[in-house]
């Protein structure tokens, strides 16, 4: 994987943990019109999303690490 294509791949790691941090902190903290069906669905939505993230951070990161291993091999 090129350096482009992980620093794209964390960029939305980032994204996807910012805007589901703030939904949950909304949803737990301060949203008290919501029913406990949507607050339940929503949680778990949001722990799914983030359980994603930290896969494929985990895989942008163990790919740069190993890029420069590859690179002199190529024929």
């Amino acid at each position: 994987m090129s350096r482009r294509d992980a620093l794209l791949l964390k960029a939305a790691v980032v994204w996807t943990v910012l805007v589901w941090g703030v939904f949950l902190r909304n949803l737990l903290m301060g949203d008290t019109d919501r029913s406990v069906g949507f607050k339940v669905v929503h949680t778990v939505l949001a722990v799914v999303s983030l359980a994603f993230a930290a896969g494929i951070w985990s895989v942008a990161s163990r790919s740069r690490q190993r890029a420069p291993d590859r690179a002199g091999t190529r024929s």
